[in-house]
């Protein structure tokens, strides 16, 4: 079972600005992190998964991981961003480990962004014990 890692979808507004940065242009996507995950070697071929209004909305498969000529280093994402159903999440700083187990389920294809609920509502349903 491959390791997940979740982040926050940093100045993203919307859904759509996140989706926006997955263009597909190129083969892969680079995110800078200052350090190399620990168990960096368990998370190639798992994903990140995004966090964006307090809930796990998307996610992109981690391809590898390379260091900058300034020390710091390159996560290679997929350039391409799969939507999953919204899972409630607390906003964190950096990057985190999600078991396999725990990381939420692709949306089914030819399911519409539409049917998921919002991250928001998820968040404030899971509050009331509702979800």
């Amino acid at each position: 079972m491959p390791l997940h890692m979740t982040k926050i979808a940093f100045r993203a507004e919307s859904l759509q600005d996140l989706q926006d940065w997955f263009d597909g242009k190129t083969e892969v996507k680079r995110l800078r992190t200052r350090y190399r995950p620990t168990r960096f070697k368990e998370l190639i071929g798992g994903s990140l998964y995004w966090i964006h209004e307090h809930a796990l909305v998307a996610r992109a498969e981690i391809k590898g991981f390379e260091q900058r000529k300034d020390g710091h280093w390159d996560i290679l994402l997929e350039n391409r961003l799969h939507r999953v159903h919204p899972k409630p999440k607390r906003a964190h700083q950096g990057w985190r480990y999600l078991k396999d187990e725990d990381a939420p389920k692709d949306l089914a294809e030819g399911e519409v962004a539409g049917d998921a609920m919002p991250g928001k509502l998820v968040s404030e349903l899971s509050k009331l014990g509702l979800v």
